[in-house]
């Protein structure tokens, strides 16, 4: 049977929390993992703390598989690249340009372009708030997990975008894309217990810094260069989805979406079967993080 295993020392963890130190910075220990607490002395007299942890593969859900995020991650990068390229020149999986103009609009006077700015962000409050209430009345119809509910409404979404005629304002789909992404973010937060955005790069970007500089001070560098090249994976699927739609827009405009079926239909049909055969007892099971 597959275990994963976290290992890491610091001058002082507590152990009694759910949260210990780890090569990405932080790992939340799932329910089930043995757990093995080891304390040590150095020449120094300080008190160094070692915590083992121990994960079955199987107390993962299908949802939380790490492939599902790097995919997930080349759909949010696809995102991206489609409305920079077609859709007006914007990003919207995330909202910290918008706050920085709204900022820069209030500052300026310009109150009704700064009132504008309200409406993406809107649409992404909108879509956490959306996400978050929904699924426990999903989970408790015990039919299909809210995980695999949201990826065919994404894909609905996806073939909405695809069908906007490319006279249409490029607003319906920035705030139709605003929505989705803050859903997908809130929906899909930890990737086997490593908490991974699936939306924007920021993150990855600094737990590659971190990564590089733990193998650099610890003798044993092998969960530092796994966790480092974790997230190097997943910022090259984000620029893969960038590069992809891109090009694919050049050629197809609009229609160029459609090509984002491609990788959610994967994620939706594995999503689907684990509902309706290997996780049909456990549909009531949170992922972890949520």
């Amino acid at each position: 049977m597959e275990t994963e295993t976290k290992k890491e020392t610091a001058e002082y963890t507590d152990v009694e929390s759910q949260i210990i130190d780890s090569p990405e910075g932080e790992f939340r220990i799932p329910e089930g993992a043995d757990i093995d607490v080891s304390v040590s002395e150095t020449p120094d007299k300080k008190l160094h703390i070692t915590e083992t942890v121990t994960v079955d593969e199987h107390e993962y859900l299908e949802c939380e598989k790490r492939w599902v995020f790097l995919l997930l991650m080349m759909v949010g990068g696809f995102f991206g690249g489609f409305t920079y390229s077609v859709r007006g020149g914007v990003f919207c999986n995330a909202q910290t340009a918008n706050i920085v103009l709204l900022g820069l609009s209030l500052g300026r006077g310009k109150f009704a372009h700064a009132a504008y700015y309200l409406i993406p962000i809107s649409a992404y409050l909108l879509g956490s708030f959306v996400s978050e209430h929904i699924a426990l009345p999903i989970k408790r119809l015990r039919l299909i997990r809210w995980d695999t509910l949201f990826i065919l409404l994404e894909m609905l979404t996806v073939v909405v975008l695809a069908l906007i005629p490319e006279t249409a304002p490029y607003q319906i789909s920035q705030v139709m894309i605003n929505f989705i992404c803050s859903m997908q973010y809130n929906t899909f937060r930890q990737a086997q217990s490593v908490p991974m955005a699936t939306t924007f790069c920021t993150n990855h970007v600094r737990q590659v810094g971190v990564a590089i500089s733990k193998a650099i001070r610890h003798k044993d560098k092998s969960p530092y260069v796994s966790r480092m090249l974790l997230h190097l994976g997943m910022l090259g699927m984000f620029l893969a989805g960038v590069i992809s739609s891109v090009l694919l827009a050049g050629v197809f405009l609009g229609k160029a979406m459609f090509f984002a079926l491609i990788p959610l239909g994967v994620i939706a049909a594995d999503l689907l079967h684990a509902d309706l055969t290997t996780e049909k007892n456990i549909l009531d099971r949170k992922p972890h993080g949520h």
